[in-house]
């Protein structure tokens, strides 16, 4: 008997015969250099804890003992009964961080987006958008109901062009970009984009996703990197990946902020992040500011595997970031490289459309600054052995 709900098994199955399933695989570890994944010790290539921070021993003690003071849960929306001290101290320690005069958080750097673009603009409205921007961009941007007009990825020209078009269309306008696109690991050409936008009286914001921890001085990200401070209308960003907890930030101007807290959905009707989250980033905060030496390692060490990759003859696109995709082209031979990988003790996922334009699937490597040199090196080996035995390098 068929069932109206077959369909759904028949596009698994499709996908599987694509080569485009995902098949998503289990840690019973910690993050860190190395991984328990499925039963298996190997060394870790996909996590986005670029500072090495999500099992720091200072950042457990932080949560540990918070939990003895506050509990495990705000156990109510923030704007009712759920918003601590904690969520507020962390606000006012990101916002001096990120040198602007106020921040907000959300549970992710996703709600962040959802929360952030529908406040800004509305079916009057505009939106331009980097072809290749964020999934959360996306999705923020059509609950918006504003019009999207995408540009040419990272071509201020493009944007200059589009704005042009649709002149006099629209109440408000809006631009918004990753800093850096996760799937590349090219960094957006905020300055170019911001003389642009400065020009024509369009808002910015921007996606540092991957910048937070990452870019700028001491992990500032993207806008301290192009020392845009003061230009940039908004800048998301995320307590998920080089912050090595969960959450996402807003950090702007303090009517922006206020809007949000006023406005922002995420914020008004779901749970605030958990104490001992909270002060695990706080305890992130005081190891950034305290010293650059993670920032440091992370790029030292990006910066020798993707020498040593390009000279084994592999493709790493056109990153500028940590962030090091091994360019295969067709999704079934990342998937196999994947799997061949992970039998020489290598946790690698391979990424295919739609994660990826068709044809341009890849093996993404994320380095660490918890990587040592020996890793670095074991992971080289086992990428010249498959890469070898598939005939993707001689």
């Amino acid at each position: 008997m068929t069932s109206r709900l077959d369909w759904i098994q028949q596009e698994i199955d499709g996908l599987k015969e694509a080569g485009l399933y995902n098949r998503i695989r289990t840690l019973s570890s910690p993050q860190g250099a190395w991984l328990v994944v499925d039963g298996k010790r190997v060394l870790n290539f996909c996590s986005n804890n670029y500072l090495g921070l999500a099992n720091d021993p200072r950042m457990v003690d932080a949560a540990r003992k918070i939990v003895d003071q506050y509990g495990v849960g705000p156990a109510a929306v923030r704007s009712i009964a759920g918003t601590m001290d904690l969520h507020l101290a962390l606000e006012q320690r990101l916002a001096k961080f990120k040198g602007v005069e106020a921040a907000i958080t959300f549970q992710s750097g996703f709600t962040a987006n959802l929360a952030t673009i529908p406040v800004l603009v509305g079916k009057e409205d505009v939106i331009f958008s980097d072809e290749l921007n964020h999934a959360s961009i996306i999705d923020g941007a059509r609950l918006s109901g504003a019009k999207i007009i995408r540009f040419a990825h990272a071509d201020p020209a493009d944007l200059e062009a589009q704005i042009n078009a649709a002149k006099g269309s629209y109440r408000r306008a809006l631009a918004i970009t990753d800093g850096v696109f996760s799937m590349d690991g090219d960094v957006a050409p905020l300055d170019k984009i911001y003389e642009v936008t400065s020009k024509y009286d369009v808002m910015l914001m921007v996606d540092d996703a991957h910048g937070e921890g990452v870019l700028g001085t001491g992990g500032r990200g993207i806008v301290d990197h192009f020392h845009l401070h003061g230009k940039v209308d908004v800048e998301v960003g995320t307590l998920s990946k080089a912050f090595g907890v969960v959450g996402g930030l807003v950090a702007g101007s303090p009517a922006v902020i206020e809007w949000l807290r006023q406005r922002g959905r995420p914020f008004l009707f779901s749970s605030a992040a958990t104490p001992p989250d909270v002060a695990a980033c706080i305890a992130a905060l005081d190891i950034l500011e305290a010293s650059t030496e993670l920032v440091d390692r992370l790029w030292d060490n990006a910066r020798y595997f993707k020498t040593e990759m390009k000279a084994l003859g592999f493709d790493t696109g056109v990153s500028t970031t940590p962030i090091t995709p091994i360019m295969l082209g067709e999704a079934p031979l990342a998937q196999q490289f994947s799997r061949e990988l992970f039998e020489e003790g290598i946790f690698a996922m391979a990424l295919g459309f739609p994660t990826v334009p068709r044809g341009k699937a890849r093996i993404r490597v994320m380095i660490s600054a918890a990587h040592s040199r020996d890793d670095l090196d074991q992971g080289l080996q086992a990428f010249a052995r498959v890469g070898r035995k598939l005939g993707v390098i001689q």
